[in-house]
């Protein structure tokens, strides 16, 4: 490719099923934006608790080419996602609306072994083998399930407890009732 030669900017369809097809092998660089309701992301819904209205995904993809000294340019695509999803507190075990942010860019290579052989040190830019049926809505499905967090729980203090699980609020437990030390239990056992 030649470094001063304008690549064509191509702007990618919002339509889901055509985000499952695009051609990052092509001289071109592209740009779009979008919107996908949770029932388009069926790895994101899995993880759902209930799908409420404003549940969904905002979605932005930009690429551009950037010179590499000493070799050709690299195709750097960025992405941003945003949405919101309900989730299951597991502090309170009630469900929850979980705000999400996740900002990422990748370097497209050609082969596996590119991937392999990229620089783990560089924690700017993640490897993405590029290919002419490359899978743009995996992509942002990941990256959304990526910034989920392992543990779901509601902002420190905010839980409200469940009165099935913890008794009656506002019970007061008799001071003269002491739980039975363990140890004790154990050696009342071993003498019988």
């Amino acid at each position: 490719m030649n470094r001063n030669q304008v690549l064509p900017q191509v702007e990618l369809s919002a339509d889901p099923k055509a985000l499952s097809r695009i051609d990052f092998c092509a001289p071109q660089s592209y740009q779009g934006t979008g919107f996908l309701e949770i029932s388009a992301l069926p790895r994101v819904a899995e993880e759902a608790s209930s799908i409420e209205p404003g549940d969904a995904f905002d979605w932005e993809v930009k690429t551009h080419f950037a010179n590499s000294p000493g070799s050709e340019p690299q195709q750097i695509l960025e992405l941003a996602v945003k949405g919101r999803i309900h989730l299951v507190c597991q502090s309170c075990l009630q469900d929850f609306g979980l705000d999400l942010t996740q900002d990422s860019r990748f370097v497209l290579v050609a082969t596996e072994e590119e991937a392999d052989a990229f620089p783990m040190e560089d924690d700017q830019l993640e490897p993405l083998v590029a290919s002419q049926h490359f899978d743009l809505l995996g992509l942002i499905e990941d990256e959304i399930l990526l910034s989920m967090p392992l543990i779901p729980k509601h902002p420190e203090g905010a839980c409200q407890p469940h009165a099935s699980s913890f008794g009656e609020v506002g019970e007061a437990q008799d001071a003269s009732e002491k739980p039975q030390n363990p140890f004790n239990i154990l050696k009342n056992m071993k003498k019988n």
